[in-house]
């Protein structure tokens, strides 16, 4: 059995707590964050505390809390030589105070409170300084039903980049095209089954090789009129670097886009 003590109570401590609660080899020994309000609807089910000074013994600590905030937060532990992970994808592992143990235990994957998340299919990256602690964070991640994935500093930060785009400012896309939607009156869950086609069709090929559209054929009439129809400046800038990424991936010139107006010929 593995005991763990939670350090926070954001989105991901939040999914973290639920994992290791239906875990039959993960005991969950604590969970602590500033502000007990935050947590205190859980207080039926886990020791809660507000204070560090509080925290009882356990084989792991998880610091799930804001990036700008881990490195203060580890200094402030009321003990040492314990196993400290943080679960960030950007920020160094040796960010963690060095007077205890460190690693790092990043569940790659967006989270939101009220959205359920299956752990079996959440890849969770691993990383440690010594080499005695990589069985702890193996064996919690299958006792989640997740495969471990031992990766190096560098290698998460690039994964956490690459997660930005594919997620973060894919979803700003998303933001953006309801946004378009509404302004004529469109149901933007129209564009759901195209959403979900998109996102199955790169499992079986390669994001070049799935690539469509009016940027990738070349085809200047549409995305001209396209941009007539846009009316945020913001969203035609978006468009027109988009569209001259895409040019210039798939082999076309990327000339100036020129926004034709109304008035053209």
């Amino acid at each position: 059995m593995i005991s763990v003590v939670l350090l926070g109570a954001g989105n991901v401590a939040t999914h973290l707590y639920k994992a290791f609660m239906n875990a039959e080899n993960v005991s969950i020994t604590q969970w602590y964050n500033r502000t007990r309000a935050s947590i205190s609807s859980y207080a039926n089910e886990v020791d809660i505390t507000d204070s560090l000074e509080e925290l009882k013994e356990a084989d792991l600590y998880i610091i799930a809390i804001s990036d700008d905030n881990i490195a203060e937060f580890s200094t402030e532990l009321p003990f040492t030589n314990r196993f400290v992970v943080h679960t960030s994808g950007s920020v160094a592992m040796h960010d963690i105070d060095k007077k205890n143990k460190i690693g790092v235990f990043y569940p790659l994957q967006t989270f939101s409170k009220d959205a359920d998340i299956n752990f079996a299919e959440v890849p969770i990256c691993i990383e440690v300084y010594d080499k005695e602690d990589l069985q702890l964070l193996k064996d919690l991640v299958k006792a989640v039903g997740c495969k471990p994935h031992k990766i190096t500093t560098e290698q998460r930060q690039t994964l956490h980049l690459a997660a930005v785009f594919v997620n973060n400012f894919t979803n700003q896309l998303y933001r953006i095209g309801h946004e378009i939607c509404e302004t004529k009156n469109i149901e933007f869950n129209i564009l759901h089954p195209l959403i979900e086609e998109t996102a199955k069709k790169i499992q079986g090929m390669s994001p070049f090789m799935a690539q469509t559209g009016p940027a990738k054929r070349n085809d200047k009439k549409t995305i001209k009129r396209q941009l007539k129809l846009i009316e945020k400046e913001e969203h035609e800038s978006i468009y027109k670097l988009l569209t001259s990424s895409i040019k210039r991936t798939h082999g076309f010139n990327s000339t100036r886009i020129n926004k034709t107006t109304k008035n053209s010929k």
